[in-house]
């Protein structure tokens, strides 16, 4: 007859088996990605990580903790960038693995804090110090010869109105720090009994806090709106053909009464100061349309060596001089890094056969009415810094001009445009996604979304008429201080243990002189 608990004994052995271990940790990390579009379900992020947390904190030893804080780094990453592995195959995977380094302290730190029975005091401080750890490895991840800030946890939140608002206060960070801070006390409340009322007070705060800053914070103020033109090509083969239908879309905008044309990126593939004809026949188009055209030149520039990717803003006359180069650029898609050792990369994927050139500053632009716009191009939208540093600088709308059609039958599309909504709330300052193939969307200075999205089936001229953003953000205003925060306290922690250290080391009796020692004793 089977004893009860055989259940428990089969799932301890599984536990005990380094092989089994290991894909659970891999899966477990895995798990916060459907809270991200396209499937959304940013709800899931609340508690996405509690399976991850109770994988590291009954870990037979710290060791074994910060070797599932790496597994389950690499398996979030891969989930998060699961578009990417039809383009970099194999090479994805120890990208993964090297980027999954950095949970190594999130695993250690849980297995610390919450292994065993942990007291009140403890539970408190792994409320504070795991989201303070877990934004660390976010901001690091997040360098741009890294790969860049995306997948950050708190970007699951990008349709939640509060969670915009909070976004306004502190950025992606708080909205990151906030749901670990969820996640592990949702932890403590399963698995640690002695300590629940500390879980229950922590969730408390953060619902406190919210609600404060819900109360407190202002709102953008809307001083007026301005009408905008976003131009989809669709899915066109071929830069000449995508070319003209950009071009008769952009005919169809006559008498629109628009103020702006905005194209993708890479929706010029030749330079204008070398094809002087293109440049007429896009202020052309300028004049037919009755306002300025933004449009996005990716080639080989005549006055200077290299490709660039640039935003370019044409008039009725031609070009302005108004030119912004992509200064972020994507690693192995725009550029190999430390080419001369990783150049294989391009025969086992679609990488880079030639390093892009970088831009040197951003610029805001000015068209004929004053309006101010700040130009970024792909995925520098998913660097807070850049466009909290264009409104600084006076940009009063902010455009990405986007092309995502290599990943176009996958999550990217959606995820990409999810970011616009993030940065307007941010800022205070509205958002125009503009791709080639969709998603392209444009987002109001709450983060709210204006008009409907253009799909990744959709070839057309969409004119939205776009709420303007007055006022300055608290985050523009002061950065991203939940990193800051999050630094100073593992710093406290740290000198603590530091100084425990050295009391416990200093107690040793073999650390004594040999007249304190007690008596009897060699």
């Amino acid at each position: 007859m089977r004893r009860r608990g055989g259940g428990e004994d089969v799932w301890g052995r599984r536990l005990a088996s380094p092989w089994w271990r290991g894909a659970m940790a891999l899966l477990a990390g895995a798990l916060p990605a459907p809270a991200f579009p396209a499937p959304s379900l940013w709800w899931w992020a609340y508690v996405a990580l509690v399976p991850w947390l109770l994988l590291m904190r009954a870990a037979p030893t710290g060791r074994r903790a910060m070797l599932d804080g790496w597994l389950g780094g690499a398996g979030f990453l891969l989930a998060a960038h699961q578009w990417l592995m039809p383009n970099l195959h194999v090479f994805i995977v120890i990208l993964a693995l090297l980027l999954g380094l950095l949970w190594v302290p999130w695993g250690w730190l849980t297995h610390r804090l919450l292994h065993g029975r942990p007291g009140p005091r403890q539970v408190a401080a792994a409320l504070v110090l795991l989201p303070s750890v877990w934004l660390m490895a976010e901001l690091v991840r997040s360098w741009q010869y890294l790969g860049g800030p995306w997948g950050l946890l708190g970007a699951s939140q990008w349709q939640v109105a509060p969670a915009l608002r909070l976004a306004s206060v502190g950025g992606v960070w708080l909205l990151g720090f906030l749901l670990v801070v969820v996640n592990v006390a949702v932890t403590v409340l399963i698995a640690v009994a002695r300590a629940r009322t500390v879980a229950l007070a922590g969730l408390t705060a953060c619902g406190a806090a919210a609600a404060g800053m819900w109360a407190w914070v202002p709102t953008a103020k809307e001083p007026g709106t301005v009408r905008i033109a976003v131009v989809q090509p669709g899915v066109i083969q071929g830069p000449g053909p995508r070319f003209e239908r950009g071009a008769e879309l952009t005919r169809q905008l006559a008498d629109r009464h628009v103020d702006l044309v905005v194209w993708g990126e890479s929706s010029v593939a030749q330079d204008l100061t070398t094809h002087p004809e293109l440049g007429r026949r896009l202020a052309a188009l300028s004049r037919t349309a009755g306002a300025d055209l933004l449009v996005n030149v990716d080639a080989r520039r005549g006055d200077m060596p290299g490709i660039y990717k640039s935003s370019v803003l044409i008039g009725p006359n031609g070009p302005t001089g108004q030119r912004y180069d992509k200064m972020r650029l994507v690693p192995f898609g725009e550029y190999i890094p430390a080419r001369p050792l990783l150049g294989w990369a391009t025969s086992v994927g679609k990488a880079a056969g030639e390093d892009r050139h970088r831009g040197t500053e951003p610029v805001v632009m000015k068209l004929p009415d004053s309006l101010r716009i700040g130009p970024l191009v792909c995925f520098e939208s998913a660097f807070p810094d850049m466009s909290r540093n264009l409104v600084r600088d006076g940009a009063q709308v902010l455009v990405v001009q986007s092309s995502t059609s290599t990943f176009q039958k996958s999550w990217a599309p959606a995820q990409h445009a999810s970011l616009a909504a993030l940065r307007s709330a941010e800022t205070w300052r509205p958002m125009v996604h503009a791709t080639l193939t969709g998603e392209s969307a444009v987002f109001g200075p709450r983060g709210e979304p204006v008009g409907s999205r253009m799909s990744t089936s959709t070839s057309a001229a969409t004119v939205y008429t776009v709420p303007l953003g007055q006022g300055t953000s608290p985050y523009v205003r002061i950065g991203p201080w939940p990193v800051y925060g999050a630094m100073a306290a593992l710093a406290v922690y740290c000198a603590a243990e530091g100084g425990r250290a050295l009391r416990r080391r200093a107690d040793r009796p073999s650390d004594r002189s040999p007249d304190q020692r007690t008596p009897g004793r060699p």
